[in-house]
């Protein structure tokens, strides 16, 4: 059973950065066939997911080295060890928070809206984020996060989410935009999952199956932001 688990966590993991990558690498050859009005929301949405496909390389992608190679190679960060696998989960922790950054920016110009003090609100909960996730008490190597620091770093993060998720959907929802309202929807269910993991796989391993969910709802954010940008314009572009 933990061989079957192992394999299918590889044939997943893998498939989800080909899948990934390959969205960023559309995004960048269809760029020049977007429309005028919408090149700096798509630039913007081409660096979030640059930023989420190297972080999960980095998280997904070391882990799956590690298992080939049947154990994680030893490295070091500010004096202080650091295994392969934590070096990865430390990435993905970062770029999922600029990640968030570039979405309030992707609302602002989608929607022309203004940062305002909501927004400010959540730009600093991005800059805590990075603070909090510098600190020795993560433990990196820990192959499940320590509590309650696992919590606590995370609070700015959900912050930044559902944040973002509430101004999309306010927004979509008032202009039509339904590529953007199911995105918004999107980042809800990928939250749902990811806090659940948060507050229950220290007591309940299996619940780390709901990353699964939580992964592919990325995966839908993806495909709506290429389709709604990039595809559907450049096709225009072209006729």
């Amino acid at each position: 059973m933990g061989a079957a688990r192992k394999w299918f966590e590889v044939g997943f993991d893998l498939t989800y950065l080909a899948t990934v990558w390959g969205f960023v690498g559309a995004m960048f050859q269809r760029r020049d066939l977007v429309r005028p009005e919408d090149r700096r929301v798509a630039k913007l949405v081409l660096a979030a997911f640059l930023l989420l496909a190297l972080g999960d390389t980095g998280h997904v992608g070391f882990r799956v080295l590690a298992y080939a190679l049947g154990s994680a190679p030893q490295l070091s960060l500010w004096g202080a060890p650091l295994s392969l696998t934590g070096l990865g989960t430390l990435m993905t922790a970062v770029t999922v928070t600029l990640f968030y950054v570039l979405f309030l920016a992707i609302w602002r110009y989608r929607f022309q809206g203004e940062y305002g003090a909501f927004g400010h609100l959540l730009m600093a909960a991005a800059l805590l984020r990075l603070i909090l996730l510098a600190m020795p008490v993560n433990q990196w190597n820990a192959p499940v996060p320590p509590q309650p620091w696992s919590i606590i770093r995370n609070l700015p993060l959900l912050l930044q989410g559902l944040g973002v998720a509430y101004l999309l959907l306010r927004d979509a929802a008032r202009q039509g935009d339904r590529a953007f309202w199911w995105m918004a929807l999107m980042i809800l269910v990928s939250y749902t999952c990811y806090t659940a993991v948060v507050l229950l796989v220290q007591r309940y391993p299996a619940v780390g199956f709901l990353m699964i969910p939580k992964t592919v709802a990325y995966l839908v954010i993806c495909v709506l932001a290429y389709k709604a940008l990039y595809q559907a314009q450049g096709t225009l572009a072209e006729g």
